[in-house]
């Protein structure tokens, strides 16, 4: 049998707007750590994808004219370019509109009628259509939906259920015993105070005089399959359920779920009594990270001050875009955008501190030795403290990660890039190159500061990896270096005699930054 893959997925994205910034961050999060389980030697399996059904898509394509099918197409590519420009490396791209998808739901569907697990009945209660929910009246806030805060209607009708009920004292012991299955704990400890009360069993269907956009529910053609239910399936559609044991037994349970807190109940709740009733395991991990906020408030399509990540992009570059959505705010918690900030973090962190360091050692070597990476016997390198903290990047960067904190995998990393620069200034290269007795020392020095940038764009694979294979390339180093393990990386990358190409700025100071073509 062979081992398991690193299975992450992000949750589908609603197709009623184009991206934005909180769709970009989750999927920037999920690559790094797909990223950095490939650079630790580990197969992945990284799925993304749409959610194309529901009331919200119907009413917006008719609102424009379009059939729903229609609409959902022209909406699908914004995401696909999105992931493309930001350099996200997805193994799968899923649409709930998919055909293997439409067949795994339905499957499961009649399985679960079977088992007795869905049942028919009249509710009575309230609706709000943009979360396409229903609510009791206890439920309401001021009268209105409890997570978006806008107006409900009442609706009575025959739907099919789910026995969501009957599982809940399992849910809460489970999330009681497994620590690391809700993360953060502030999450979890949310999603336990709302089991405190008792479930009630889940609406899992629409009769088609409401709604016609979505998949039949095959036991009564009279109703077609509620969204949530629909969409959460594609965790295991994507990888062969229940058609394709090999690939499904490969990957399943997802190692992590990573979604916006916004949907935490239907992952933490729904999601996995779902899988029990179906006979399957849980998810190892479901991880909700918080908002973006502007001014105070959540930036969001609904409230009309999304944030185009293409724009930022085009004006700041993919790397720095990337590395403010992941240095600016630790996973869990609500992040601040603002344009200020992200342009102030490119300035001193990346063009000030990792730019000048690079741009400062291929000039110096260039300048001292021709280019040509100096020889230096080890036990010198290895007096260096410089030397020696560049060679625990791996193990501190792992550590991080292990506890999906890229934010602490960043600050190792930069806590060496601005100790290297605290180097050059203490070793003064500019004063050694006019001593020729001082050679051995310029040389010692051009070394480590070689080796440093060596091991420094080596990590960074994961979090900057368009800036990282450029200083890889210029070292003649392999554009993708794995280390599956620390020794493989605790170890000098740079053979004497190389020549190291300068190439121009990494990140150039923003007066000379020209916008990148669209």
């Amino acid at each position: 049998m062979t081992a398991k893959k690193f299975y992450i997925t992000t949750p589908l994205y609603y197709v009623n707007a184009k991206p934005h910034i909180g769709h970009a961050y989750t999927n920037v999060l999920c690559d790094a750590f797909s990223r950095f389980k490939r650079f630790q030697g580990q197969e992945v399996f990284f799925l993304t994808g749409t959610d194309e059904h529901g009331t919200k898509i119907e009413k917006i394509a008719r609102e424009q004219g379009k059939e729903p099918v229609d609409f959902v197409d022209e909406m699908v590519p914004h995401f696909k370019k999105m992931w493309e420009v930001l350099d996200i490396r997805y193994d799968k791209f899923i649409r709930t509109t998919d055909e293997e998808h439409k067949k795994s739901v339905t499957a499961i569907l009649q399985n679960l009628v079977k088992t007795g697990d869905i049942y028919q009945k009249t509710y009575s209660g309230w609706y709000c259509t943009p979360c396409e929910s229903f609510w009791t009246e206890l439920q309401l806030k001021e009268g209105k939906c409890p997570d978006c805060h806008r107006e409900v209607q009442q609706l009575e009708e025959k739907n099919y259920f789910f026995k969501l009920s009957q599982h809940q004292a399992w849910l809460v012991k489970t999330i009681q015993e497994d620590k690391s299955f809700i993360q953060p704990e502030m999450r979890r400890n949310e999603i336990l105070g709302f089991l405190r009360e008792p479930l009630e069993d889940l609406c899992i269907t629409r009769p088609k005089a409401r709604l016609n956009w979505g998949i039949p529910f095959a036991p009564d053609p009279e109703f077609v399959v509620y969204v949530w239910f629909d969409a959460l399936i594609n965790y295991v559609s994507a990888i062969g359920y229940p058609e394709n044991k090999t690939l499904f037994d490969a990957l399943w349970p997802a190692d992590v779920h990573m979604v916006g807190k916004d949907i935490l109940r239907q992952h933490a709740v729904y999601w996995p009594i779902m899988l029990k009733a179906m006979g399957l395991g849980r998810p190892r991990t479901i991880l909700a990270h918080g908002w973006w906020m502007m001014s105070g408030t959540k930036v969001s399509k609904s409230r009309g001050n999304a944030v185009d990540p293409l724009e930022l992009v085009r004006k700041y570059s993919v790397d720095a875009f990337r590395y403010f959505l992941m240095n600016e705010v630790t996973l869990g918690s609500d992040g601040t955008f603002s344009e200020d900030l992200l342009a102030e973090r490119y300035t001193t962190q990346l063009a000030n501190d990792l730019g000048n360091l690079w741009f400062r050692y291929a000039s110096m070597l260039d300048k001292y030795f021709g280019g040509l990476v100096p020889d230096v016997a080890p036990e010198r390198l290895d007096a260096t403290e410089l030397y020696r903290r560049s060679l625990c990047l791996y193990e501190a960067a792992a550590a991080a990660v292990a506890v999906f904190d890229p934010r602490l995998a960043l600050d190792k990393i930069f806590a060496v890039i601005t100790l290297a620069n605290q180097f050059v200034e203490n070793q003064k290269p500019w004063a050694l190159a006019k001593d020729p007795a001082r050679k051995p020392d310029l040389e010692l020095t051009l070394a480590v500061l070689g080796e440093c940038n060596a091991h420094v764009a080596c990590i960074l694979q994961a979090f900057l990896p368009v800036c990282a294979k450029a200083m890889l390339e210029r070292m003649g180093l392999p554009a993708w270096m794995p280390m599956v393990s620390n020794e493989n990386f605790s170890k000098s990358f740079l053979r004497p005699g190389v020549r190291i190409t300068r190439g121009e700025p990494l990140f150039p100071k923003l007066e000379d930054l020209k916008p990148q073509a669209e």
